[in-house]
């Protein structure tokens, strides 16, 4: 617990405070640049911030591997695109997600146990396979 408290509030914030440039690289990096953005200043920034979060992440947590790939496709599904909505959206359904396939992992074969990424893998693959579908036919 002390690594998140002593790792997470900086990148955090680096990356709510590129929540608007994010915005504007959504529109493609050229648009981005004409816009104001410094594209590439913007992209080593949060580069690093979620690169720093994940290292966290999997050094508390462990690998759970596709909570990360398919949680914030679904909030950007649900939530829309806009990032400064859309940043602590995945956070919380991220967490949701694990807090569920946490509780499926324990319940569903006990009095044993399954490992919880069994159980993520069991309901992402589905998940992001359905949206690589959707996302390779339109």
């Amino acid at each position: 617990m002390l690594l998140v408290v002593l790792y997470v509030p900086i990148p955090l914030a680096v990356l709510l405070a590129a929540s608007r440039p994010l915005d504007l690289l959504a529109l493609g990096e050229e648009s981005a640049g004409y816009l104001g953005a410094d594209v590439e200043a913007v992209k080593r920034r949060v580069y690093l911030a979620a690169s720093l979060l994940t290292a966290v992440a999997v050094a508390v947590s462990g690998v759970i591997g596709f909570v990360g790939l398919v949680v914030p496709h679904l909030v950007r599904i649900t939530w829309g695109h806009r990032h400064r909505a859309l940043l602590p959206a995945a956070f919380l359904g991220g967490g949701a997600l694990l807090a569920f396939a946490d509780t499926l992992a324990r319940t569903v074969v006990a009095p044993r146990e399954l490992p919880v990424g069994v159980v993520t893998a069991l309901i992402g693959v589905p998940v992001f396979a359905l949206l690589l579908r959707r996302w390779t036919i339109a």
